[in-house]
């Protein structure tokens, strides 16, 4: 699942760190938190590698 938006992108690069133990799991903050727990290693690469260019710097709460 590609993410929809650079902060999306972003939360799923630092979750996947933390998964992988390159950074520590009481770093994360906000929506990286919950991510690291509900999806797997795989979902995680697959929407943090998301392209960022012509996503909006935030999704829409729509």
């Amino acid at each position: 699942m590609p993410a929809k938006s650079k902060s999306q992108q972003m939360a799923a690069g630092a979750a996947l760190a933390a998964k992988r133990g390159e950074k520590k799991k009481s770093e994360l903050k906000g929506a990286s938190k919950s991510m690291v727990d509900s999806m797997s290693e795989k979902e995680l690469h697959d929407m943090a590698s998301t392209k960022q260019k012509g996503k909006p710097a935030h999704s829409s709460k729509s």
